[in-house]
């Protein structure tokens, strides 16, 4: 378990840019997730500005584990399709380029075997992407928890592309009504980047609501314990806004 490393997404610290890296650094956290927006959409980060950034990423001693790729809609709409996924597909080359080589995306819910509408357009995107990854060398990694590792892990089985996998959200699988230790079995070797996010089942209602990392229902030592049996070495990324301390804090009580 101590071969995980602990990263964090850097917009969840809450500050510009080099004031986050700077907090990255202070709470000796050695990888950052940042999202491709803004000054660091691909489109606005020329090639100076690509070696700019890499270059203050070395100078803070952060290595850049994944880029996130905002999306204000799914890959499984219809309005914008074309463009969102060249979109994407910028973003994918951009990671390629400053070298995590992994890009998170929210893609909508994965279709069962009667494939709707919606569906059919994502495995038409989720195609075009998968055969880009493999052109240039990177992973589209899906947000998990609108359904469970088992339906994502059967649909990504389709496709004929080692460019899919998926970044495992523990809490948000919680919050969905899945079980999240195994929906990491059946991801298995799938499971690329997994987030270190809580939640806690709450009223009568038992709806699931996001809350600091160890304050949920999530057993982490169960948790860690599968990523081990799965043999994830990769990162765990805490994303919530002001809980990056105490969740270093606690991951490190955990896997120390």
């Amino acid at each position: 378990m101590n071969r995980l490393k602990i990263g964090v997404r850097l917009e969840a610290l809450g500050l510009p840019l080099r004031p986050a890296l700077a907090e990255a650094n202070r709470l000796g956290i050695p990888g950052v997730r940042v999202d491709a927006a803004g000054d660091l959409s691909p489109n606005r980060l020329s090639e100076t500005g690509r070696r700019e950034f890499s270059h203050l990423l070395r100078s803070y001693k952060l290595e850049l584990i994944a880029l996130g790729c905002p999306l204000r809609r799914g890959l499984d709409a219809a309005e914008d399709q074309q463009p969102r996924i060249e979109h994407v597909r910028k973003v994918m080359t951009l990671s390629f380029d400053l070298g995590p080589r992994v890009v998170i995306v929210e893609a909508g819910r994965v279709p069962g075997e009667g494939e709707d509408e919606r569906g059919r357009l994502l495995t038409e995107s989720l195609t075009a992407l998968a055969a880009h990854g493999d052109r240039v060398g990177a992973t589209l990694a899906l947000e998990t928890g609108l359904e469970s590792g088992e339906a994502l892990n059967a649909y990504l089985s389709r496709f004929d592309s080692g460019a899919l996998a998926a970044n495992l959200d523990p809490a948000n699988l919680l919050m969905h009504g899945f079980d999240p230790y195994a929906s990491a079995r059946a991801l298995n070797r799938r499971v690329v980047r997994v987030d270190a996010k809580d939640a806690r089942v709450v009223g009568a209602s038992r709806t699931a609501q996001e809350v600091p990392l160890g304050h949920g229902d999530i057993d982490w030592m169960q948790f860690l314990g599968v990523l081990e049996e799965i043999e994830y070495r990769g990162w765990l990324t805490i994303d919530r806004e002001g809980d990056a301390a105490a969740g270093v804090a606690f991951l490190h009580r955990l896997t120390g």
